[in-house]
């Protein structure tokens, strides 16, 4: 790409960055407690390629005067200096340039936030409900070393301790970024616990990765579409059990979405848990249409993709996980399990943005 074609396109960040700033710079905004933070947080959100911008236009001006010097000057010490510089400088320029073109990449509006996890079991019967746990077990880890808090919003336990569905959600810093690409179906391949004669077997659990949605984009939900029913919460027995019809059931007429909690022993606050389970699926819904449709001028779609999927398998005979969107194999399962999937989240990540580099017309 020529040098004025890239900077005419970053150009654009580094206007808007200018014009947030002079906003920031005003004294009215501080009254203005719902711009302000937005402002502060999209700054801060395009600092990094301002700052990449600066040290391009930089270098570009530095080999701009050192091929002046070249192409007039008379003393060939100074023409052997400034083309040792060129070199140098020009060397510099590549990987710079590959940085300004990622900034140019359209951010995930979704990326900074809170999620909502909803986990099932699948095909292999009580096998699937403990592999639905084990998943459950290793987000809450990878949750726990990332500082993220976890609340859990639903569940359905089985009887040897998995989970026939949990719903959950988590909260922290950019927590969307790194767990979007987790929707699908993840296979496990093991002996399971209730198998007498030592076979393998191969069961499965879904991922659903929902972006919890702000205020400000909750959909307006007309309350005669809902139906809501209370029941008596169901529990492992003794003092456990409400007595009390506290738990919520909310079916979406529109949508046929139906939503149920029973985790609290307030009925409103399980209403609360449901209506925000339902808020937060809707809004996927919509952003899922959305993308389907430009989804057809991409290669692919490695985040938000086919939820019914298979993208990775758990072989535990082997110690292997393979995630099958980007042919990604690791023989330590055993640390997978415990929650070390930092390094899994970065490779898909650093595939998507690769392919969407490939479609920028760059």
């Amino acid at each position: 790409m020529a040098e004025f074609d890239l900077l005419e396109k970053v150009g654009k960040i580094e206007n808007r960055y200018n014009e947030i700033e002079h906003q920031l710079s005003d004294p009215a905004l501080l009254s203005d407690k719902n711009l302000l933070p937005k402002l502060a947080k999209e700054r801060s959100r395009l600092e990094p390629a301002v700052l990449a911008i600066k040290s391009y236009k930089s270098l570009v001006k530095q080999i701009e005067e050192d091929k002046q010097i070249i192409g007039s000057e008379k003393d060939q010490d100074l023409v052997k200096i400034a083309k040792d510089e060129l070199k140098e400088l020009e060397e510099k320029l590549i990987p710079l340039e590959k940085q300004l073109k990622k900034h140019l990449i359209p951010p995930d509006p979704r990326d900074h936030k809170n999620i909502i996890m909803e986990i099932r079991a699948g095909t292999g019967g009580e096998e699937a409900a403990l592999f639905a746990g084990d998943l459950f077990r290793m987000y809450s880890k990878f949750a726990e070393k990332e500082g993220w808090s976890q609340e859990i919003l639903s569940s359905s336990p089985s009887e040897k301790g998995g989970f026939k569905e949990v719903i959950f959600s988590i909260s922290g810093e950019r927590v969307y970024s790194k767990m979007k690409y987790e929707s699908g179906v993840h296979r496990v391949q093991r002996v399971p616990v209730t198998e007498a004669n030592g076979r393998i077997h191969t069961s499965a659990a879904s991922v659903v990765v929902l972006a919890e949605p702000d205020e400000i984009e909750e959909i307006q939900i007309d309350p005669t579409e809902l139906r809501i029913d209370v029941y008596r919460s169901s529990g492992p027995g003794g003092q456990h059990v409400n007595t009390t019809d506290s738990a919520v059931r909310i079916t979406h007429l529109p949508s046929g979405i139906v939503v149920a909690c029973q985790e609290e022993r307030s009925q409103h606050k399980n209403k609360a848990k449901c209506m925000k389970i339902l808020q937060a699926r809707l809004i996927s819904i919509r952003i899922e249409k959305q993308q389907n449709k430009e989804a057809a001028t991409r290669k692919s779609q490695i985040a938000g993709g086919d939820r019914s999927a298979k993208i990775r398998t758990y072989n535990f005979p082997q110690g292997r996980m393979t995630d099958h969107r980007i042919g990604l194999t690791l023989y330590r399962l055993d640390s997978i399990m415990n929650g070390d999937i930092e390094e899994i989240a970065e490779q898909l990540s650093l595939v998507e943005q690769t392919e969407k580099l490939s479609s920028l017309d760059l």
